[in-house]
This record gives C-alpha cells, structure tokens and sequence, in this order.
C-alpha cells in the first residue's frame, strides 16, 4: 500500500499548486479552533472560512481530524526546532524545550488532546496518529543518531526510544496530572533520557 493511501487525510504534503488551498484549509481551521474550539470544528466552517469548496476539503482531509491532524504536522514542523549544535545534550535540550513551547504558547495542546480523546474510539484515527508520531519521533531522533556516530552513545542505543522517553513526561502532564509543562520540566526530561541512554537502559531490542 502507498503512503498516499495508507496515511490519514492531511499527513501526506501536497506539491504543486494545491499548497495553495492545503495553506488556506490549514490557516482557517488554526483560526476556527482558536475561536470556538473543538466542538464546534466542521469541515463545512473550515471549507466556507478558506474560499475553497467543501468537496475538496472531504476529498482531502474527510474530517475534522484529518484537519487537525494537518495542523499539527505544520506546529510540529514549524514550532519546534531540530537542531544540530554538536552537543546531545544541547540538542535535546533543545528539543524538550521546543515540545514546552509548542504545547503551551500554540493551539496545537488542545488539538492533541481532541485526537487522543477522538482515537479511543475512531481507530482510523489512532492510525494517524500512531504514523504521525512514527515519522516526528524518526526525525527528532537524528540528534540521537549524530551522538552515537560520534561515540557519545553506546552503538546499540535505540534512538527512537530515547525520544519517546524525553517526551513522555510532557504527554503525563497534558492527560494525567495537568502540571505546567515548564522549563524545569524540559531540562529534567532531557537530562534524564539522556542518562538512560548513557546507562544502556534504551538498547535496541
């Protein structure tokens, strides 16, 4: 099966001149959500606020998670940054930092909340979202794969692995505790899967 069929509506990038309505549906469902919420989202809003017909928002993106679902792959991309300073430390750091800040100065929490809460019961949803973080989580990783090539890591750490572990103690916060998702959150969550790769505890199994 191709990525174009198998990936949610709005998780695969259009090329061409639909970036133009992909840029339009996007911009208006960002200023939907942010003044009426989830639950007001439709994709007949959505298509009337872009200047593009509600067919081709369907065709694309089927609903209001695959419009969220878009939104967050362009925060995820845009807001949060996947630097290369030469440092693990510093990279990761960098990134914990920019998971606080896209979750707390940006829409894109609640958006995440609404398809956690949506994929307990629409599993094509909880596809999309499971490839959505596969590919985030693969390409935060290169940080992890740099400092194993430069020996900082032991040779069979899980790069994926260390990811998912740094951004495990924001995703508690969001759903269970509801704790601000602040500096001393990002430094802690870097520091201690950091030190767990350091430890061997995240080998590759």
């Amino acid at each position: 099966m191709s990525p174009e069929t198998s990936a949610l509506p709005g998780t695969v990038r259009p090329r061409g001149r639909t970036e133009r309505v992909r840029q339009a549906v996007t911009d208006a469902t960002r200023t939907l959500l942010l003044e009426q919420g989830y639950r007001e989202l439709s994709v007949e809003r959505v298509a009337e606020v872009a200047g593009v017909a509600k067919s081709t928002v369907y065709r694309r993106w089927r609903d209001t998670a695959g419009l969220l679902l878009e939104l967050m792959t362009e925060l995820s991309t845009g807001e949060i940054p996947l630097v290369d300073t030469g440092s693990v430390e510093e990279d990761l750091l960098s990134l914990a930092r920019g998971i606080a800040h896209v979750y707390t100065e940006t829409n894109a929490g609640p958006m995440v909340l609404a398809l956690i809460a949506e994929s307990v019961q629409n599993e094509r949803v909880a596809d999309g979202l499971r490839e959505f973080w596969h590919h985030r989580n693969d390409r935060a990783a290169e940080s992890v794969r740099r400092a194993i090539e430069r020996g900082d890591l032991p040779a069979d750490t899980d790069p994926v692995e260390v990811i998912r572990m740094l951004g495990a103690p924001f995703y508690y916060r969001m759903l269970v505790t509801h704790e601000p998702l602040d500096d001393d959150l990002a430094r802690r969550a870097a520091a201690t899967a950091l030190a767990a790769a350091r430890a061997g505890d995240l080998r590759k199994r």
